[in-house]
């Protein structure tokens, strides 16, 4: 009985955020001071076409008509067609999207790889030199602008050292060979069997990817720090000390297990942070992913595409918060 009351509370919950997701999106679609019609017929339609379009794309319906056929809609998958493409948004996003999951994934994994051992390291010798490296990573990753490192890395590493490969997500010679599977270009290419498109999709992923994964190291590692310090701190690390238990043991063994479940949650906002926040790395690195997506259909008035994209960001965050959830629950019983 508890169990199942959890699981609809859960799923209550879920429905009213993904409701108010498409209420928030919807609300903005229509005060934006851009008329869709005109962006769809074009300011030399006449007037009988502008009046059918108005009927056909239902704005001549109560607001709240308006909302409920908006909602079908996107349940369905149907964001509409944008302008700027020609193509239907949903198709758009399917062909976007993998290139930012890709390279917020690989950013997350270098910021979890690196940040939560130089978090723990740093809190056990709290005042050490290792501790004060990590405060001026974190430091320096919350200061310095995001477009100014990756400019900066393109010019080294790029164009001075030539260690890695330029914008986008191939160069010319491979773009378009590798049959796509799942549209993570590094995915494909292993399947595909072809290590020298895989060689080169890695070389232009490293440094966007590196870049994304510094900011999330300063971020995780600052969290995992404090989360810590605060368990270092408490009575059962003093007696588990007392009782002659190995420093090792006592950090990883005890103190680390509890902070599992708050650093679950920071490594999920994290990812989604990448996921919605890398607009500015894609358009350094001419990065074809939703970021740079939105942002182009955003400057062209193309307001179906830029909903659609807000649409399927919001949803990722919703199940990301969903996910952390269900992990609190399995690693911390007292919350079932």
């Amino acid at each position: 009985m508890r169990l199942g009351r959890r699981f609809a509370g859960v799923a209550l919950s879920l429905v009213l955020t993904l409701l108010g997701l498409l209420l928030v999106t919807f609300v903005i679609g229509r005060i934006m001071p851009i008329d869709p019609v005109l962006k769809v017929v074009g300011e030399r339609a006449t007037q009988a076409q502008y009046d059918a379009a108005y009927q056909a794309m239902g704005l001549d319906k109560p607001i709240w008509q308006q909302f409920l056929r908006y909602m079908a809609e996107v349940l369905r998958g149907d964001f509409g067609r944008s302008i700027s493409t020609g193509h239907a948004v949903a198709q758009d996003l399917r062909r976007v999207f993998p290139a930012t999951l890709e390279l917020a994934t690989l950013g997350t994994m270098i910021g979890v790889l690196v940040g939560v051992p130089l978090g723990v390291v740093a809190a056990a010798r709290r005042g050490g030199w290792i501790d004060q490296v990590a405060r001026v990573v974190a430091l320096v990753g919350y200061s310095m602008p995001i477009f100014w490192l990756g400019l900066m890395g393109l010019l080294l590493f790029y164009g001075i050292l030539g260690w890695v490969g330029g914008p986008g997500r191939q160069g010319i010679v491979y773009d378009g060979m590798v049959p796509t599977v799942t549209g993570l270009i590094l995915v494909d290419s292993l399947v595909a069997g072809d290590w020298a498109a895989f060689r080169d999709a890695f070389s232009h992923i490293v440094l966007p990817a590196g870049l994304l994964g510094y900011f999330s190291l300063a971020y995780i590692s600052r969290m995992t720090r404090s989360f810590m310090l605060e368990q270092l701190s408490a009575e059962y690390v003093v007696t588990a000390r007392v009782k002659g238990l190995s420093e090792r043991r006592v950090i990883w063994g005890h103190a680390f297990r509890n902070i599992l479940v708050p650093l679950v949650t920071v490594i999920a906002l994290s990812f989604g942070s990448l996921l919605e926040g890398s607009v500015l790395t894609e358009i350094v690195f001419s990065w074809p992913g939703i970021g740079q997506y939105i942002t182009k259909a955003l400057l062209a008035g193309d307001m179906n595409a830029v909903l659609g994209g807000t649409v399927v960001v919001g949803t990722c965050f919703v199940a990301l918060n969903l996910l952390s959830d269900i992990l609190y629950r399995l690693l911390d019983p007292r919350a079932t």
